[in-house]
């Protein structure tokens, strides 16, 4: 053997790599560490899955049901951003700066709408921990300002400790042809989807591949994959074959789901024997009988429920393709599996729901009446063609057992389905009563997994204010591990204790008394039938003030008091007058919706596009907006033709010639008020004035970009897209420019009566 101490290095032992000792840090022992998949829906009813209640089949997650706990006393925030910073984060959301959902920064700590740098996310706490972190679906956790393509921010999901992401970041998309898509740190380019394509489809095949390449990286190292679904948000968009297996299953209307569901419910158990079936709200927000409905409106509301059957089918399946995946991995039986509801279901589309869900979000408290549209459409309705909502019978019947809707702290807002599991951990087939918070499943997972939390060393961080409740997954009869909670939602308030809930259903715009307040023992009243102020009025004042209390020491306050002032306050860089000129050049990926949006809403503003053309030229110039709503100017065989989607009611005006050669072409809007645009368009010296007026779109509309040389993703116009998909143009633009003008004369009335009327609709 060569004796290595004596080779002619010239070195003493030690100080080559032949002589020394190799070192490397410990890893992390990984052995038997859970996996972990938190899934949760949008929008989804207590009653609105099998386990639940629900008539519709949900075999997948009647399995999960079987397998682990069905939790029925479970709550959230009446609302998507917050409910998802509190399920992150383990704390209630005001404190961690998303008071409601996620906007311009509002200059106040709750209403900031980026989660806090000192506080971890689960992702950030699972990857502390040696987990792969992945997510997909809905994130909806960013402020305005950093919703463009700049980033990656500190508040997108790979700066907040997701090592993956694909999905998009506002509210809601299109299910058909998504607005705008991401990738990691990056803005998925998509001219055209495929024919078939379906969001949920997609999101899941992502986070099938996701989970499958880090199992064979490292089939040791376990992951945390959250799975937040866009679904069923509206707009109510479904597989044509999902929705279609619920043909006539939703004739028989609302009352009679409603009716089902509850005996469904006490049959299983989940609510006691003997609670009362509250009836339809006829003040607030009243609900028609069905039995009292034209059999034209009863045939098309019945196909918008089942275009949503269609939706909680899809989720269904994405939890069967997960397992199935894990399954073949050999990695299910060591899954932990949480799945919930972000808050109640929606009212949203009003008493008539609409085909046209961008209008319904601006006119609904205006009783706008697209119903001879929507009649005429209802083959389109769950298509790419429509953006449409249902009606508000069906939230209340999606509510089933409770009163009222999403964006309310009544349960019906913040009493969600939830069920764990976890094989030969967790119980199978059981339910727990206990009362249960959003905040605590992040201090749960982390007690299950055997991990820590790195606040608890580290005194830079908050620790999460969540509490486990694995005492209660262990022992059905264990006492509930949280004894209050408080809600706030634009003005709404909401107190527990012990098994009294005291609520107030806000009237925008009035004071803030203490006869608002309504009070419920809800430990023998779930559905809060039965005001108890008058009773016992002590304990109406005892949880008004404790929820006064908890509002002064979370940065609760200020409260949105109703009056739209909350949707004014922007930070100085977002005022829209501040607005400027901007040119997009040709080839550019599509101008981001907000900026776009600037350039045009309540206002004036003209469009300059210089090109080149060949004999007959034909294709898109300029495109802004979807099926939802948008415009266009086109130009079609050698005419320049304007397309105007007011959303989803379609028409197009032929206005001059384009011959071959260079050409500018100037469209100027007018903004005389009243809603409305005037519209002349000018070809080189030639001027042509649209034949009327058309509908200023306004809010969320348009939904998508401005593109330049053809009309990417989700049309305008469904007639060129059959005919030309993308319909790129022949010839080669060179300069388009935007200039914005004055905003329309009534624009601050308009303002304060139409933001006053929608600032409870959207989420």
């Amino acid at each position: 053997m060569t004796d290595m101490t004596n080779l002619p290095f010239g070195l003493e032992p030690g100080l080559t790599m032949a002589t020394a000792k190799p070192e490397w840090p410990p890893g992390e022992d990984h052995r038997g560490k859970p996996n972990v998949i938190v899934m949760l829906v949008d929008d989804g009813g207590y009653s609105d899955i099998g386990p639940f209640g629900s008539e519709i089949p949900t075999p997948n997650l009647e399995a999960m049901a079987a397998d682990g706990l069905r939790y029925t006393n479970f709550h959230v925030t009446p609302s998507c951003s917050p409910t998802r910073a509190s399920l992150l984060t383990g704390c209630d959301p005001h404190t961690v700066g998303m008071g409601y959902v996620a906007q311009s920064d509002r200059g106040f700590d709750a209403h900031r709408y980026s989660l806090s740098e000192d506080v971890m996310t689960m992702a950030e706490v699972f990857k502390e921990h040696g987990y792969r972190t992945l997510s997909v679906g809905k994130w909806h956790l960013s402020p305005r300002s950093e919703l463009d393509d700049g980033g990656p921010y500190p508040s997108w999901p790979t700066s907040r400790g997701f090592d993956r992401y694909y999905g998009f970041f506002e509210g809601f998309t299109n299910y058909h042809h998504p607005h705008r898509l991401y990738e990691d740190n990056h803005v998925v380019d998509t001219d055209q989807y495929p024919d078939g394509y379906y969001l949920t489809d997609d999101l899941t095949d992502k986070a099938v591949d996701m989970v499958r390449r880090a199992k064979l990286a490292d089939p040791s190292r376990p992951f945390l994959l959250y799975y937040a679904h866009g679904a069923v948000h509206a707009p109510l968009q479904a597989r044509p074959e999902d929705a279609a297996s619920f043909k006539g299953m939703y004739d028989g209307g609302w009352d009679d789901i409603r009716k089902r569901r509850h005996e469904r419910l006490v049959e299983l158990g989940i609510i006691p024997e003997g609670t009362p079936l509250p009836g339809r709200e006829e003040e607030a927000f009243p609900v028609p009988a069905w039995d009292s409905l034209s059999e034209d409106h009863r045939r098309v509301y019945a196909r918008y429920m089942e275009v949503y059957a269609g939706m909680v089918v899809s989720i269904d399946r994405s939890l069967g393709r997960l397992r199935e995946a894990l399954t073949e991995l050999g990695a299910w039986e060591n899954t932990i599996v949480v799945f919930l509801s972000d808050n109640g279901a929606s009212k949203e589309g009003g008493e008539t729901g609409s085909t046209e869900y961008l209008r319904a979000l601006v006119t609904w408290e205006q009783g706008a009446d697209t119903f001879d549209r929507d009649r005429d459409r209802i083959d389109d309705i769950g298509g790419p063609k429509v953006l449409g909502h249902y009606p508000r019978g069906w939230a209340y019947a999606s509510n089933t057992p409770f009163r009222f809707f999403k964006l309310l702290t009544y349960a019906a807002g913040r009493q969600v389905p939830m069920m764990i599991s976890w094989p030969g951990r967790v119980p199978g087939g059981e339910l727990r009563d206990q009362f249960t918070y959003v905040a605590d499943i992040l201090p749960t997972l982390l007690e299950l997994a055997g991990l820590d939390h790195p606040a608890s060393t580290r005194d830079d961080l908050r620790s999460a204010t969540g509490v486990s409740f694995v005492p209660t997954i262990d022992d059905r009869h264990a006492e509930a591990t949280r004894r209050e909670q408080y809600w706030e939602i634009t003005g709404h308030r909401g107190y527990y204790r012990d098994g009294w809930t005291a609520l107030t259903l806000h009237e925008p715009g009035t004071a803030f008394t203490h006869e608002e307040w309504k009070l419920y023992e809800t430990r023998i009243d779930p559905v809060e039938l039965t005001d108890r102020t008058s009773t016992e009025p002590e304990k109406t004042r005892e949880l008004a003030e404790a929820w006064d209390a908890a509002a002064r020491r979370d940065s609760v306050y200020p409260i949105d008091e109703g009056s739209g002032v909350r949707l004014q306050l922007v930070p100085p860089s977002e005022r829209p007058d501040l607005a400027k000129r901007t040119e997009i050049p040709a080839g550019m990926a599509t101008l981001g919706r907000i900026e776009s949006s600037t350039l045009i809403h309540q206002r004036a503003f003209r469009i300059e596009i210089d090109l080149e053309c060949s004999d007959e030229p034909s294709g898109i110039l300029v495109a802004h907006g979807d099926q939802g709503g948008g415009y266009a100017l086109f130009i079609e065989r050698g005419w320049l033709f304007y397309v105007h989607n007011a959303y989803g009611d379609t028409r197009e005006y032929r206005l001059g010639s384009v011959g071959s050669g260079v050409h500018r072409i100037v469209a100027d809007f007018n903004a005389p008020g009243g809603n409305v645009w005037t519209v002349t368009a000018i070809i080189d010296e030639r001027s042509y004035e649209l034949p009327e007026p058309v509908q200023m779109l306004e809010y969320f509309a348009p939904f998508e970009g401005i593109d330049v040389g053809l009309d990417r993703r989700s049309p305008v116009s469904w007639r060129l897209y059959t005919e030309y998909g993308a319909f790129p143009f022949s010839g080669t633009i060179s300069r388009v420019v935007y200039t914005p003008g004055e905003f329309a004369p009534d624009v601050e009335q308009l303002d304060i009566a139409t933001l006053q009327a929608i600032a409870d609709q959207f989420d």
